[in-house]
């Protein structure tokens, strides 16, 4: 029981290639984070405009619209 069982192993191996190998670099990594984030955000803003655009609407121009409907 004093040894190191596989997922020992496994959980070691990945945090060392993490941090020195491949394509998977922390500045990579994170960097990847970052951009998400700043895309998250920019999407989260462009529906908080779509939202302000269709508030500004009048609502007599609305009912006027409706009215247009029902007299077709």
């Amino acid at each position: 029981m004093g040894g190191l069982s596989i997922w020992h192993w496994i959980i070691v191996g990945g945090v060392v290639f993490v941090l020195f190998g491949g394509k998977f670099k922390i500045s990579d990594v994170m960097g990847d984070v970052a951009k998400g984030i700043k895309a998250f955000k920019k999407g989260m803003a462009e529906d908080d405009d779509a939202a302000k655009v269709d508030d500004a609407v009048p609502p007599r121009a609305l009912e006027a619209d409706k009215a247009d409907r029902k007299q077709v």
